[in-house]
């Protein structure tokens, strides 16, 4: 109803009826994907489909959202799907908000406008509102301003309205504020740097930072700065290297002012006040005056969106790499030139290069990219060459492909073979759970990868059947078969590849979608005997 006006007329039956259609033709669009995109990370191709649906895209979203709530154990596939549909839209979406909000000019609202885009575009399904945010925030300002009535009852902070744009010019003023935001915000919020686990992208979400109340400085800054401002305070944001800053001025106003007519607050610190030379300290290295300076809202949400860059880069768990493509998103929204970034865009897609089976428009993506770094920087010729022929190799190996690999247990080759797809196995040595969603008579990788894993020690060898399995904290590995074991209590396994590969959870195991049964054929049959070998024997002994 959010969508709606309360004031307007509207014709309720013919809006059903847009709906219906809008709901049919989202739940056909789903119901496709998986034929389609089976063997791909990343459905490209089918996002064409959607961009030309027709009537109200909220309706289309709206039905993704009833896909996705459906009963938790069934409808796998297709909530795997709408969530990859839904996830799409919404950056969309997003990206053309967050463009058009870098063309204005800057203000102060800005700053936390801009971390709230990147927070909403890294995470499209969760419901964050920049009308939220400040509504959090305003609850903080309120506190605040309870504890300043104890220090100065008149203080004129105290008539202000939430999100005003005063400002109090007495420096005794400001620091009053200060006194009583420090207060509330540390000690009675208990707000702090996370110091224990820096590296974790929640750090930079506005909405998580509110939520766990810790953060790193960047964030914390714009958390202190925003409620110091909507109480008249005029703090200003310090690119600092390495430590984020806010500078507070001393000096009178329209004087010519230098750094050391600044005092520099650690928002990460618990609002620590320090002076030019202890900034440098807390770095450990001397600094140019230039770097006291204050920022735009633009290289604030580049530094933002810099670190979130980083922390993808050291992505290991979730091969889809996630972080590294949205973070790269958003700096080349704001940056659309800077060669090695689309040099390193390139190369993701490459790697990522499970190409489309019946369009090449991954591929098509990764040439386009590339032309585009050699109009740029002619210099870039050799990367760009490589990456070209290996693309285009790509493509003359998808035209000789043969079709899907059908495996059968019957086979003479595959007799070893003891497990089967969709059972729950819990992995000896390392104890973790898993589901199988694939297996090989023999190990197929290279023989560095088993160098490397030391398969060689195992009794067996690499001689053995191996198991692709989806493992419970969201990695997928390739499993020898001396290692796994029945899981005697199975589970669901929260991994977010499941729906790729199944449609249903039943308690015991694991129901293969059309497409993994497609490729073995015979091993629903021996997961029905295995189940009922295993798990009705325990529930007689049980009972």
């Amino acid at each position: 109803m959010k969508h709606y006006s309360p004031t307007d007329y509207v014709n309720w039956l013919e809006e059903y009826k847009v709906r219906q259609k809008a709901g049919l033709e989202a739940r056909k669009i789903v119901a496709s994907f998986s034929k389609r995109f089976f063997s791909e990370h990343v459905p490209c191709n089918g996002f064409s489909d959607i961009e030309n649906l027709e009537g109200p895209e909220i309706f289309f979203e709206d039905e993704l959202v009833c896909i996705l709530n459906m009963e938790g154990r069934k409808a796998l596939t297709w909530k795997y799907y709408a969530k990859k549909i839904l996830y799409y839209l919404r950056q969309q979406k997003i990206l053309n908000n967050l463009k058009a909000f870098l063309q204005h000019s800057d203000d102060f609202e800005s700053y936390l406008e801009g971390a709230v885009y990147i927070d909403q575009y890294c995470n499209p399904l969760s419901e964050i509102s920049l009308k939220d945010i400040h509504a959090q925030i305003d609850s903080i300002v309120e506190l605040v301003c309870k504890t300043l009535r104890g220090i100065n009852s008149r203080h004129p902070s105290l008539a202000f309205k939430a999100g005003g744009s005063s400002m109090i010019m007495e420096i005794e003023l400001q620091s009053q504020v200060l006194d009583a935001m420090n207060y509330v915000l540390y000690d009675q919020l208990k707000f702090k740097g996370n110091r224990m686990d820096y590296y974790n992208a929640l750090n930079l979400y506005m909405h998580q930072v509110l939520i766990r109340r810790t953060g790193i400085p960047i964030s914390m800054s714009l958390l202190y700065m925003t409620v110091a401002r909507k109480l008249g305070v005029p703090l200003e944001p310090v690119n600092f290297p390495s430590h984020f800053l806010l500078r507070w001025c001393q000096g009178a106003e329209g004087a010519n002012l230098d750094i050391f007519d600044y005092i520099y607050i650690d928002a990460f610190g618990k609002g620590r006040q320090l002076t030019v030379k202890e900034c440098e300290y807390l770095i450990g290295q001397h600094v140019t005056a230039a770097l006291y300076g204050v920022v735009n809202v633009k290289k604030v949400l580049q530094r933002m969106v810099g670190n979130l860059l980083s922390l993808g880069k050291r992505e290991g768990i979730d091969q889809s790499y996630q972080l590294l493509r949205d973070s790269l998103d958003l700096y080349l929204a704001m940056y659309p030139d800077q060669v090695q970034l689309l040099l390193l865009q390139a190369r993701l897609y490459f790697h990522l290069g499970i190409w489309p089976e019946k369009s090449f428009c991954l591929v098509l993506k990764v040439l386009d990219i590339l032309q585009h770094i050699q109009t740029l920087d002619p210099g870039q010729h050799g990367a760009v060459g490589y990456l070209v022929q290996h693309t285009l190799e790509h493509i003359e190996r998808k035209k000789e492909d043969v079709g899907v690999e059908v495996k059968l247990r019957s086979h003479e080759k595959h007799r070893d073979v003891c497990y089967s797809i969709g059972l729950i196995m819990k992995h000896k040595r390392y104890g973790y759970n898993c589901v199988i969603y694939g297996w090989d008579p023999t190990c197929m990788m290279g023989h560095e990868w088993i160098r490397n894993m030391n398969v060689h020690s195992l009794p067996h060898g690499h001689h053995q059947p191996f198991y692709n399995v989806l493992v419970e904290d969201g990695s997928c590995r390739y499993a020898a078969q001396e290692n796994l074991e029945y899981n005697v209590e199975p589970q669901e396994i929260s991994h977010p590849d499941v729906g790729r590969y199944f449609s249903e959870f039943t308690g015991t195991h694991y129901i293969p979608n059309a497409e993994l049964e497609l490729r073995y054929p015979e091993d629903l049959e021996s997961v029905y005997e295995t189940v009922q070998n295993i798990y009705s024997a325990k529930k007689e002994n049980v009972e």
